[in-house]
């Protein structure tokens, strides 16, 4: 099990910076294992998480609305859509009532890179926590914002 003190060789005047920086360097952590596992996929976490929130809302959507639902909210979201229509993982739908929206829409291509994610994706990265401390420390995050 790991040890913030020693993985960062330092000495922490209080408990809460301990928790403060144990936070950030577990994130960082998870997001490094997360880059390495969505690789091969040839996407990004990001673009994960768009194809995610497009197949649970199971309809076109407006940009501004997967932004609200975006885990990791980057500022550069056309960008972002802009490599996976590309890729033909998303399509873009103009509205009919208001040029200035535009819906995305979530391709087969899209679905069955989701099917094959789904298929290999690991879920041991909290696997040293019980379901009861998994509970707790999701409340005490919830606590935290």
């Amino acid at each position: 099990m790991g040890d913030i003190s020693k993985d960062i060789q330092m000495q922490f005047s209080n408990n809460k910076m301990k928790a403060l920086l144990n936070i950030m360097y577990t994130a960082s952590w998870i997001s490094s294992r997360e880059n390495a596992f969505f690789k091969p996929f040839g996407i990004s976490p990001q673009q994960f998480n768009v194809l995610r929130i497009l197949r649970g809302a199971g309809k076109p959507m407006a940009v501004q609305s997967i932004k609200e639902r975006m885990i990791d909210r980057n500022p550069n979201t056309t960008r972002l859509m802009d490599k996976m229509c590309a890729k033909n993982l998303i399509e873009r739908i103009a509205c009919e009532s208001d040029r200035r929206v535009v819906h995305i829409e979530i391709t087969q291509k899209g679905l069955s890179l989701l099917q094959k994610i789904d298929d290999n994706k690991p879920l041991d990265w909290l696997k040293n926590l019980s379901d009861k401390e998994a509970a707790l420390l999701s409340d005490l995050l919830d606590k935290i914002r």
